[in-house]
């Protein structure tokens, strides 16, 4: 079984790929966060594995991730191998920790751990990748995609292959939460005069944020996976001044479900 956050679509993908390859079921954490359930439970198969794929945020996993762990109930775990896969733009700091924290609290143990360098799509600082550097990108995701599912395979422990840059203790332990205190101000989300009302936004929201009457409008729950400003045909969301003039990605693979 493999849990999957994603916005522009490079977690899905690894996702998608993932289950695909060794034959699990996929499972949408905004999905299931959405459906309002108090608890969310799963019954596993004998020697099930059990993915958790994500991209980080400021070095450390989404909340919504977190808060689905937190309430999350498999049935028949007898130890299931477990693995994280995380996409990332460069580097994941150690979010690594943060999850296993977190699962370790639900009565779960992190075997394993990934990082996937894929096109950045975090455009509130920087930009996105010139084409060259994306398809640089995700050419050599494949490779680690490949090499990745081939230990899953195994289900080799202690294993963690990050690419976790300078300080990562810095990142995580000072970034990440000044991020996650931040990350629910929706106040400068807003629209153009490009904006057509189609909904293409209120589609791509991860949290059910977004109600199109005319134009747009966001509530007070948010994760900043920025899917409503990426996916937005028309360009028309930003986010303050800050995205006017960057460019927008979604996964070439996005839509080939």
């Amino acid at each position: 079984m493999i849990f999957y956050f994603s916005g522009t679509g490079n977690s899905l993908y690894i996702a998608r790929t993932m289950a695909d390859y060794h034959s699990q079921t996929l499972v949408s954490i905004a999905g299931a966060i959405n459906s309002g359930a108090e608890a969310y439970k799963y019954t596993l198969e004998d020697g099930e594995i059990i993915g958790f794929v994500f991209p980080v945020y400021a070095w450390g996993p989404p909340g919504i991730v977190l808060e689905f762990i937190q309430k999350l109930k498999l049935n028949r775990y007898q130890g299931n191998y477990l693995f994280s896969v995380v996409t990332c733009g460069e580097n994941v700091g150690n979010v690594m920790n943060v999850l296993a924290a977190g699962l370790e609290q639900q009565g779960y143990k992190l075997h394993s751990g990934f990082s996937v360098r894929m096109p950045n799509n975090y455009i509130l600082l920087g930009d996105v990748d010139k084409k060259e550097l994306e398809k640089q990108k995700l050419a050599e995701a494949e490779k680690t995609l490949e090499q990745v599912n081939h230990t899953v395979d195994r289900k080799q422990e202690g294993l963690f292959e990050l690419e976790k840059g300078c300080f990562p203790w810095l990142l995580t332990g000072v970034f990440y939460p000044l991020f996650h205190k931040r990350s629910i101000d929706t106040g400068k989300f807003h629209a153009d005069d490009r904006c057509n009302s189609c909904g293409t936004c209120e589609a791509a929201c991860n949290c059910q944020n977004i109600k199109v009457q005319g134009k747009p409008r966001w509530g007070n729950r948010c994760v900043q996976c920025l899917a409503c400003i990426h996916h937005c045909p028309t360009r028309a969301i930003q986010y303050g001044k800050m995205t006017r003039k960057k460019g927008r990605y979604i996964n070439p693979n996005y839509f080939n479900k």
